[in-house]
């Protein structure tokens, strides 16, 4: 899957940041029309804004943009990290087992908040969407922790990543 961002010639060159994302299409078994809104949305706010300076690389010389591709194998986050010219840079390896019950958790309040975005008071809808951006706070602040000392980023890009993790998730 190739998702390019909306308007590449607005973005600096040359900074620590992603330029293009991908997800393995293998690790992704079903999706919906939210969770492909959602990937839709953290891609395109993920390559707008971001900052992503994977630390080996940035040591070795290495400014970007990043092309990102992400994807699950033997349990563990893969993020193929390499320059423009597709030359990888690294792959990180990290380990999801502390990931399992927020994205169980994330899925189960999503799937409450998609039936009250239909159904639902706007206090209901507005209650459901607190606890959801909590638990995707929780989990952006988990990510940056196990990121740390090999991948500089914010709260903002570490929340979209969460997302899209999740996306990686979905059995179906």
């Amino acid at each position: 899957m190739a998702d390019l961002p909306p308007d590449s010639a607005t973005a600096p060159s040359g900074t620590h940041r992603i330029a293009h994302i991908a997800l393995d299409e293998e690790t992704i078994l079903w999706r919906n029309a939210d969770v492909e809104q959602e990937r839709r949305v953290a891609i395109y706010d993920l390559i707008e804004e971001n900052t992503f300076k994977p630390v080996r690389s940035a040591e070795r010389g290495a400014k970007g943009p990043y092309r990102l591709h992400l994807g699950v194998r033997d349990g563990r986050l893969a993020m193929q990290i390499s320059d423009e010219a597709e030359q990888e840079l690294e792959m990180l390896l990290i380990g999801l087992a502390r990931f399992r019950r927020p994205i169980r958790e994330y899925f189960a309040i999503c799937d409450s908040y998609y039936q009250a975005i239909r159904k639902a008071t706007p206090a209901e809808i507005e209650t459901i969407d607190m606890a959801r951006r909590g638990i995707h706070n929780g989990a952006a602040e988990l990510l940056m922790e196990r990121l740390e000392g090999k991948v500089e980023t914010d709260f903002a890009t570490a929340r979209r990543l969460f997302t899209l993790i999740c996306v990686l998730h979905i059995k179906g």
